[in-house]
């Protein structure tokens, strides 16, 4: 009954928002097989094709600080239209495209588009949701996510063995769905009041020093959890011989888990500090990963992911809860760019390092070290210092 009463008073502006996470997620076709793309349809060696998924990559990076202070000058919900709009005329021009430079900028113009989206959304989200609903919100905003990609490779799979031109077209077109269903959404689309505040009237993020520790504390856990996406898979086929379709299974199951689980599991825990629920995601992160050291066959790796599973769901609508809680209203999207620049260098990072650590270490030496970068960012996020009460939304 609880869960339902909290579900209920969740904006309707929020729900809107969340459909429109949806449909672009169950359209995301075109980043999981651009490498097979540039490699089978535009002859590309896979070396040159890794710089162009690279390009991607870096150019990321840089879009999240942007987008931040795009949303702080414009507001939030313009440049997510503007995102969905680029990004879906731009991958309507990909199949045309065909000398190798002319696909880098296509992909770096795609790419800074494209990523200014998640910042914006999180920011608007933090607006729309007070602050004792933003942990439901954000969960629901993951469940939009994870729902629609399920859908969405899935869905590229089937049609890349048909035409991989179509990819384009449905990530595209879906895109702009996405786009025309945020014209419904109402506001907080302006530009927030007093987005020209000093650094003590909510200035830079990077003068906050309670932001920079409570980043600076997520970083271990996020170089751990990104694990799942490179040395995870290279361990389950290489070292404890696998085959690949486990994996596909794996995944599956972090979904489902997360589908029937984290929305329930975080409307239960809104009232909880945000460092005690950090602090528990990123203790069962390390956990989940560093129990790899000790397994050997699947359903044993199938309990590891159970358990990171579990820390992942408490961990990032927190962390997202707790960023927004820090932020000034006429931040928020600073903020919130910050906190995606730094999972977007740990993505650069960690399935690298950990993949290299993997090769030359071994194991044992990955996972256990896994497990104690987990207990590193628990300590940082017992220890650094608590949000103050968030001010109410503007707008």
């Amino acid at each position: 009954m609880a869960l339902r009463r909290d579900i209920r008073a969740v904006p309707r502006d929020v729900w809107i928002l969340l459909l429109a996470t949806l449909v672009n997620r169950a359209g995301t076709m075109v980043l999981p097989f651009l490498l097979l793309f540039l490699t089978r349809e535009r002859g590309f060696t896979a070396s040159h094709a890794a710089v162009i998924l690279a390009l991607y990559g870096a150019t990321a990076i840089v879009a999240a600080p942007l987008s931040g202070r795009l949303c702080d000058r414009l507001g939030a919900l313009p440049v997510m239209r503007a995102s969905l709009l680029g990004s879906g005329l731009l991958l309507l021009c990909f199949p045309f495209v065909r000398p190798p430079l002319a696909v880098a900028a296509l992909t770096v113009a795609w790419a800074a588009v494209a990523e200014l989206f998640r910042p914006a959304s999180l920011a608007i989200l933090s607006d729309l949701a007070v602050p004792e609903q933003r942990r439901l919100v954000f969960a629901l905003n993951r469940l939009a996510i994870n729902l629609g990609m399920s859908v969405g490779p899935a869905a590229g799979g089937f049609l890349a063995t048909v035409s991989y031109p179509t990819l384009f077209v449905l990530d595209g077109v879906t895109s702009l769905a996405s786009a025309a269903i945020l014209f419904r959404v109402a506001g907080p689309g302006r530009r927030t009041e007093g987005a020209d505040a000093g650094p003590g009237e909510g200035g830079s993020p990077l003068g906050d020093r309670r932001l920079l520790l409570l980043l600076l504390a997520t970083v271990p856990v996020a170089l751990v959890f990104f694990q799942h996406v490179s040395a995870f898979a290279l361990f389950l086929v290489r070292d404890l011989r696998l085959p690949e379709s486990a994996y596909g299974l794996l995944f599956t199951l972090n979904t489902l888990i997360i589908v029937a689980v984290e929305v329930p599991l975080n409307a239960a825990m809104a009232r909880w500090p945000h460092g005690r629920a950090l602090a528990l995601g990123a203790v069962l992160t390390g956990i989940g990963f560093g129990l790899l050291a000790f397994v050997r066959d699947l359903p044993a790796v199938a309990a590891t992911v159970v358990v990171w599973t579990f820390g992942e769901m408490i961990l990032f609508p927190s962390l997202s809860a707790a960023v927004a809680d820090l932020a000034p209203a006429a931040r928020r999207g600073a903020y919130m760019g910050l906190y995606m620049t730094t999972f977007n260098l740990a993505f650069a990072v960690g399935p690298w390092a950990g993949a290299v650590v993997l090769d030359t270490l071994g194991g044992t030496v990955l996972w256990g070290g896994a497990f104690v970068a987990g207990l590193v960012s628990a300590a940082g996020f017992l220890a650094g210092p608590k949000a103050p009460p968030s001010p109410e939304p503007v707008g």
